[in-house]
């Protein structure tokens, strides 16, 4: 292990322990380098890494804080990540995204409010009168599987589908389903999800999410047998 590793393992340590819970301040680096019994170079080196990984946050001219750690924190870089996936990978994330929402929208279905169900159903009617503007239907389209997960309370699970959910893709595939004549169909999978929401009926809303993704990762499957490794990831 490098000391720059040790440096960011001795902080993490830190962090765990509630020795620096979140939004705490960090002591000044002189003095954590002393008390870790590190060098001042490393100990940098450790800070931007950490930083990096919005775990610290640099405050130029009062300091190094703790994050809140927060998911929707943490998990941020995940969707930068996602945009430069290719190939299989595509595949692999859409498999993902079938083990996790149809769960997610299952759940959405017992914790909806009537608050949630009606933004739910605004970004389903902004996606029918969209109809004919791929990207104010890719808008609104990522507005509704993400308040449809976010319906669910769970803030780590909403933060990850988003994450590899990626808009790029997205747009991809609805332009794909556009051209293709399929978006009707599609749009129909959404009205689908959110009767079931609204029904408050989790099994049929778990299965109608489970056609809907699956729609989506046929549709890549298709494209990537072509020859198209495309980029990024996310619905229909």
């Amino acid at each position: 292990m490098s000391l720059t590793d040790e440096a960011i393992a001795r902080i993490r340590e830190l962090i765990q322990s509630g020795k620096l819970p979140p939004g705490s301040k960090l002591p000044p680096e002189h003095q954590l380098a002393t008390e870790l019994g590190i060098s001042r170079s490393p100990m940098r080196e450790a800070v931007k890494a950490l930083a990096v990984a919005r775990v610290l946050d640099v405050r130029r001219g009062d300091g190094t804080y703790v994050t809140s750690l927060a998911p929707t924190v943490l998990l941020e870089g995940l969707g930068l990540a996602v945009e430069l996936m290719q190939g299989n990978t595509l595949l692999e994330l859409t498999e993902v995204r079938r083990l996790f929402e149809p769960v997610a929208t299952g759940l959405a279905a017992t914790r909806a409010t009537p608050q949630h169900l009606e933004q739910i159903h605004g970004h389903l009617a902004a996606m029918r009168a969209a109809a004919d503007d791929v990207e104010v239907l890719n808008q609104h389209d990522a507005a509704f599987h993400r308040a449809v997960v976010a319906a669910t309370g769970n803030e780590a699970l909403t933060t990850l589908l988003d994450g590899i959910s990626s808009g790029t893709f997205r747009a991809r595939v609805w332009r794909g389903l556009v051209e293709a004549g399929s978006a009707d169909r599609t749009l129909a999978e959404h009205d689908a999800i959110y009767a079931a929401l609204a029904d408050g009926d989790a099994a049929l809303a778990q299965a109608a999410a489970l056609v809907h993704i699956s729609t989506t990762e046929h549709w890549l499957r298709r494209v990537h047998g072509a020859g198209s490794t495309g980029s990024g990831d996310g619905d229909g």
